[in-house]
């Protein structure tokens, strides 16, 4: 939503500018990562004011780590937001995906770059155009996430970044 958006952006920005900020993470709420935007979103005429490609942008700027603390689904969006970050930590029940394209549609906020990049073209262009969504463990497999934990994932997110 574009809620969310905002909230993403103007948090990001808070916290880049904060030197008592030292990294930052990213979760979603009720033991979900995030399953993308709501394509009926897609027609409203706000859609312009809140385009998650500059905010994906921004994430993946920041001087400061970020980790995103994936739990549930990270999905369409959900993972370019993901993709953004610099480290991903997903619980051993997340799944993972790009599935927009069964709509007919492709990941729209530069997922298309940085997925390649990140576990190489066959693999991407394998999620990309079957829009399949992956386990966890395959997903560290391909070096999509850099961890999968049982336990809370919040939890190791933060010492995550702690950490680095």
């Amino acid at each position: 939503s574009l809620a969310v958006l905002q909230a993403l952006e103007d948090g990001l920005k808070k916290a880049d500018a904060d030197p008592s900020v030292k990294a930052v993470m990213i979760c979603g709420e009720n033991g979900k990562f995030s399953a993308g935007a709501d394509i009926r979103g897609f027609s409203s005429p706000k859609r312009h004011a809140g385009a998650l490609g500059p905010i994906v942008s921004l994430i993946e700027s920041s001087e400061k780590p970020v980790v995103a603390a994936i739990e549930g689904v990270a999905l369409g969006g959900g993972l370019e937001v993901a993709l953004g970050c610099h480290y991903r930590i997903a619980h051993v029940k997340a799944r993972l995906g790009l599935p927009e394209v069964t709509l007919g549609l492709l990941p729209g906020a530069e997922g298309t770059q940085r997925l390649p990049r990140l576990i190489g073209v066959p693999a991407a262009l394998d999620m990309i155009t079957t829009g399949k969504h992956i386990p966890a463990t395959e997903a560290l497999k391909l070096g999509l996430v850099d961890e999968i934990v049982e336990e809370n994932t919040i939890e190791a997110a933060i010492r995550l970044a702690n950490k680095v």
